[in-house]
């Protein structure tokens, strides 16, 4: 089968429709791919031919000019994408065409002639077309249709926890930027200390010098140009000050916090789904409004509890946690009692790289390294054994470092029990794991020492 994918990018159209239609192409991989486009101003055109995609230049959007196209290329299918293109254009091109299948994407809740409408954001309602499209057209609307590029499903189902010292913001404007909203974002947030920006753009973006000599020797600030790896960005980070666009449906889909930011009129239905899910949104830019709404999510996250892996620490978080390790209150309680060499510990941290049945990771609370729990002989959907010890200078943050192994365990890692081994001579320990309902199911000896097993199951938590 020919697709033909007709779509523009521009400085003042944006980079989304391309983006997009370039995740809904490799659904066809079987069949023959054309892209149709225009030559505007701050095109991302390069993307479809770097994606190893036929590119047809049209010299405008004329009906003439794509008709033309469609029968000298033999095309069986066209997938439409773009607002400059109505039913009445549709109509016709279906009249000239009557064996062509029309496949349209839809973000408005627009009328249109087609075999086949796609509304892939995740505020669309089917229900809202009626009468909007022809009886027997197929309806693809919602969350079960979004339109996700690979590194989203990868970095979701990797369930990473980076963290980073600074409170870390994602911004993404739009490829664009049609307002320029990213230099007065970042003059709003320079106000506050202890933070770090992912920013997101691109080569379409015209005010991109102006962005650039803003950012030049702050530290704070790094500026990812025309970046592929967006979902790792977004894992990254903490909060997200984005438009409600095509960007909205990957942030949400990450399960990062949002603050919103419209810029256009066709972004009111994602406007509107946000405020039904209690996201924070902005009609317009305003910096106090920003400001204001901002400082409350700082304040909101000086209490969050923060995880970092093993293997994205630094090399002085390794030596501190050794440190913690081999000190005689943590090591007394630990299998092998032996002090830990260095070189033994940092190998032991390289290799948690290749292992997918252990994770290990430093909790900091308010900024503050409080211990060290791991998660080990991880069944998938299963059971896991669990792990602790607390920093040595610091005082009862046992009971959070149970709390954060609870959720981790039964809310990220899927599991059904939580399994745990503790010395009978360790009776604080013990104490605690039944106050969280731990029960007892056998018990046996390690190191000439007693040892009692313990497990969680989902149900008791």
């Amino acid at each position: 089968m020919n697709v033909l994918f007709r779509a523009d990018s521009s400085s003042q159209i944006g980079t989304g429709h391309i983006m997009r239609d370039l995740v809904l192409a490799k659904k066809y991989c079987d069949d023959k791919i054309i892209f149709a486009s225009q030559e505007l101003f701050g095109n991302i055109n390069h993307k479809i031919i770097e994606e190893g995609y036929q590119l047809e230049i049209l010299k405008d959007n004329s009906l003439d000019v794509l008709d033309e196209l469609i029968k000298r290329l033999n095309i069986d299918m066209i997938i439409i994408d773009h607002y400059g293109i109505n039913y009445i254009f549709e109509d016709k091109i279906k009249e000239l065409n009557p064996s062509l299948k029309i496949f349209v994407l839809d973000d408005t809740y627009e009328k249109h002639c087609c075999d086949v409408l796609l509304n892939h954001n995740i505020y669309a309602n089917r229900n809202k077309y009626k009468d909007l499209v022809p009886q027997d057209c197929e309806l693809r609307c919602g969350s079960e249709y979004t339109l996700l590029r690979d590194e989203f499903i990868e970095a979701k189902k990797e369930k990473h926890s980076y963290q980073n010292e600074k409170f870390t913001i994602f911004i993404a404007m739009g490829g664009s930027d049609v307002l320029n909203l990213n230099p007065k974002i970042l003059k709003v947030l320079e106000k506050f200390e202890n933070i770090f920006v992912y920013l997101i753009t691109t080569s379409a973006n015209v005010n991109l010098i102006e962005l650039e000599q803003y950012a030049k020797n702050k530290e704070w600030i790094k500026i990812c140009l025309n970046c592929n790896n967006v979902a790792e960005l977004i894992s990254k980070s903490d909060f997200a000050i984005i438009t409600p666009s095509v960007t909205a449906n990957e942030v949400f889909y990450m399960g990062l916090p949002i603050l919103s930011i419209k810029v256009a009129d066709n972004q009111n239905f994602m406007m509107d789904f946000f405020k039904e899910k209690n996201i924070q949104v902005l009609e317009t830019f305003d910096e106090k409004v920003l400001y204001d709404e901002f400082n409350q999510v700082i304040k909101k996250s000086k209490n969050n509890i923060k995880l970092i892996n093993f293997i994205e620490l630094s090399i002085d978080d390794k030596k501190m946690i050794l440190e913690w390790r081999n000190h005689p209150d943590i090591k007394k309680w630990m299998y092998n009692q032996d002090d830990i060499k260095l070189d033994d510990h940092l190998s032991f941290i390289d290799s948690l790289k290749q292992r997918d049945d252990k994770l290990y990771f430093l909790v900091k609370q308010n900024n503050e390294n409080i211990g060290v729990i791991d998660f080990t002989q991880i069944i998938k959907n299963e059971s896991v054994h669990m792990g602790l010890y607390v920093n040595p200078s610091v005082f009862a943050k046992g009971k959070i470092l149970i709390n954060v192994i609870i959720n981790y365990s039964f809310n990220i890692l899927k599991v059904k029990k939580i399994i745990s081994e503790v010395f009978v001579e360790n009776k604080r320990a013990h104490e605690v794991y039944i106050k969280f309902n731990f029960q007892e199911v056998s018990r046996k000896i390690e190191n000439n020492k007693e040892v009692i097993c313990m497990e969680l199951k989902y149900e008791d938590r």
